[in-house]
C-alpha cells in the first residue's frame, strides 16, 4: 500500500503501483493466448492531445499491450469517423478504443461516442457504462474517477460513512466519481457553479473532491480543517498576478514561471492544502493515475470480452 508522506497522496507512485498489476495481468493473460488491444484515434494535430495519446501507446508497449494509433486529419467528417469506428467495433484484435477528446468542431462528438461498443468503451462514457456504474452492476468505469478511488485506497483513507463532496458535475469526472463514492458507501453531495453558499457545504466534506475546471477556485475557508482534498483540476496559468495569487514565495515555481512562461495549478488554491489531512499534489496527483486506469480498463475489457 502507498504511504501518505508529509499528507502528501503521490499518484506517480500509485499509478506505478497499478502499472506493475497490470503489467503482469498482461502476462498472465500471454500465457493463456489473450493481447489486450487498445485503439488510439487521434484527429487532426493538438499538440496537447499528440503528447498524450502517444504517452498512452507508450505505456501500452511498456506493459505489453498491443496498440494502434489511428490519425485521421482534421478535415474527417462524422460519417468517415462512425465508418472508422464501426470497423474497431468488428475487430477481435482491439478490446478498448479510446477516441481522444477534443474532435473538431464539425464531428458529433456525442453521437460517435455512443457509436463505441459499450463492452470496448475503456474510457467509460457510452450510457450503458454510466447505467450499469449506476446501477452498482461490472462496469468500465472512467479513468480520471476510478484513479480518484484508487488513490484513496491505496493510501488507506476510509471511504465508507464519510460525508465526500464533489465540486463538478461533469459526466466525465464529477457525475461517476459521485457513483463510485457512493458505491463505497460514503454519503455523497454533488455541488457546481449554481450551488448556493457553496463553502457551507464544502466546509462539511470529510474527503472534498474539486473537479470544476477553474483555477485555485476552492480556497482555505472552504476546506474543513482534517479533511482529504482531492484536486482533480489541471490549469495552465500564465498570469503574473495569478502566479503571485498563489505561488508568491515558491523559488522553484518561479523559476518554473520564468522559463516557461506559465505554471500548472489545479482547482484548489494552494493555501488551501495547509488544512488538509492529506492532499493530491498539481502535478503529480491524480493526472498520473488516468493512464494507469485506461490499462487497467484496457486489461478488464479484454477479460470481459472473453469471459474470464
Amino acid at each position: 500500500m502507498a504511504q501518505i508522506l508529509d499528507r502528501v497522496l503521490n499518484g506517480a507512485a500509485i499509478a506505478a503501483e497499478i502499472r506493475q498489476e497490470v503489467a503482469a495481468e498482461v502476462a498472465a493473460l500471454a500465457a493463456r493466448g489473450v493481447r489486450p488491444g487498445l485503439a488510439a484515434v487521434l484527429v487532426g494535430h493538438v499538440p496537447a492531445s499528440e503528447i498524450y495519446v502517444r504517452s498512452k501507446v507508450k505505456t501500452c508497449e511498456e506493459l505489453g499491450i498491443f496498440s494502434e494509433l489511428i490519425t485521421p486529419p482534421e478535415t474527417v467528417t462524422t460519417d468517415e469517423m462512425l465508418a472508422l469506428v464501426a470497423d474497431l467495433n468488428r475487430r477481435e484484435e482491439i478490446d478498448g478504443i479510446l477516441i481522444q477528446l477534443p474532435l473538431p468542431p464539425h464531428v458529433d462528438t456525442k453521437r460517435l461516442l455512443d457509436a463505441v461498443l459499450p463492452e470496448k468503451d475503456v474510457d467509460g462514457f457510452h450510457p450503458v457504462n454510466a447505467g450499469r456504474l449506476q446501477a452498482g452492476r461490472p462496469a468500465l468505469a472512467p479513468c480520471t474517477p476510478s484513479g480518484v478511488i484508487e488513490i484513496l485506497k491505496r493510501s488507506g483513507i476510509a471511504m465508507a460513512g464519510t460525508r465526500a463532496v464533489i465540486v463538478g458535475r461533469s459526466d466525465i469526472v464529477g457525475k461517476p466519481a459521485a457513483m463510485l463514492l457512493l458505491n463505497e458507501n460514503a454519503t455523497v453531495t454533488i455541488c457546481h457553479s449554481k450551488t448556493r453558499d457553496l463553502a457551507s457545504i464544502t466546509r462539511e466534506a470529510d474527503i472534498l473532491v474539486a473537479a470544476i475546471g477553474r483555477p485555485g477556485f476552492l480556497t482555505a475557508p472552504m476546506v474543513k480543517p482534517g479533511a482529504t482534498v482531492i484536486d482533480v483540476g489541471i490549469n495552465r496559468i500564465t498570469d503574473r498576478a495569478d502566479f503571485d495569487r498563489f505561488f508568491a514565495g515558491d523559488a522553484k515555481r518561479e523559476e518554473t514561471f520564468a522559463r516557461r512562461g506559465s505554471v500548472i495549478v489545479g482547482d484548489v488554491d494552494p493555501h488551501a492544502f495547509d488544512l488538509a489531512a492529506a492532499y493530491t499534489p498539481v502535478p503529480g496527483g491524480v493526472g498520473p493515475l488516468t493512464i494507469a486506469m485506461l490499462m487497467a480498463n484496457t486489461v478488464k475489457a479484454a477479460k470481459l470480452r472473453r469471459g474470464l
